[in-house]
């Protein structure tokens, strides 16, 4: 089997990029008898004369490994949302008994790609992730993830068209999501509140029928009020509960 699979990497590689030398050809060889990657199914790619792993080929070989389990958190201390700079810490746990392998991932607009952009967050989050992952299981090449060109080099450069600016504000920008899910953590917010309370500020039926510029003035006063007074805003978004809700909350 082992054989079938090398060989079947092989000659996928060779279709797909025309320039491998037999030192590529030997170190696919290699990645694939020893860790089980496979460039048919996504695990690596050749990118400017080197092989990388994937997001999806660590995530295959965590799953044969019979990884115990992986905590990811944000470290804020690190964490910049209004300049959608984020870095995350990503412990990997081979076993019950393992004491962890610790991977950090940042991501700011300075260092991923434009096809990712506004998705800064996620993509801190893959990095740790890969990071971790390749301690743990001693992966020496590098996760494509890890590079900021590297999904424009995957996609062959394909860009994504810009929305319109009036379209839909909150569903189609995952930054303005990322952004209000910073504040409601931040504060300790109901998000429950928030989502009821933003829905009458910017005097639509559901969030996702707002447009950008009421979701941005949204979070912009939240996170003002939020500063000056959190109390008042506290008794502001408590004006949505619901009777029921309102008992249930204070039997709990």
């Amino acid at each position: 089997m082992a054989m079938l699979r090398d060989s079947s990497n092989i000659q996928f590689a060779r279709k797909r990029w025309t320039n491998l030398s037999q030192h590529a050809l030997c170190a696919l060889q290699t990645l694939a008898t020893r860790d089980g990657f496979s460039v048919t199914s996504g695990d690596l790619l050749w990118l400017d004369g080197a092989w990388y792993v994937t997001h999806v080929g660590l995530s295959r070989l965590a799953c044969r490994k019979r990884c115990f389990g992986i905590d990811v958190r944000p470290v804020f201390t690190f964490c910049d949302a209004a300049n959608f700079r984020w870095t995350f810490k990503a412990t990997v746990y081979k076993s019950n008994i393992c004491r962890g392998f610790v991977g950090y991932g940042d991501a700011d607009p300075s260092n991923v790609s434009p096809m990712v952009r506004g998705a800064e967050m996620r993509v801190a989050e893959t990095r740790a992730v890969n990071r971790a992952l390749r301690k743990a299981y001693g992966i020496g090449i590098c996760s494509v993830e890890e590079l900021g060109s590297g999904l424009d080099a995957v996609t062959g450069g394909t860009k994504i068209t810009p929305r319109p600016a009036n379209g839909n504000g909150f569903r189609s920008h995952p930054k303005l999501r990322d952004r209000l899910l910073q504040l409601v953590r931040q504060h300790e917010l109901d998000p429950v509140l928030v989502k009821a309370y933003a829905v009458e500020f910017c005097g639509t039926k559901t969030l996702r029928e707002a447009k950008r510029d009421q979701v941005e003035n949204f979070i912009q006063h939240l996170a003002d009020w939020a500063e000056k007074d959190k109390n008042a805003l506290l008794c502001q978004l408590n004006s949505y509960l619901q009777p029921e809700s309102a008992s249930g909350r204070g039997a709990a």
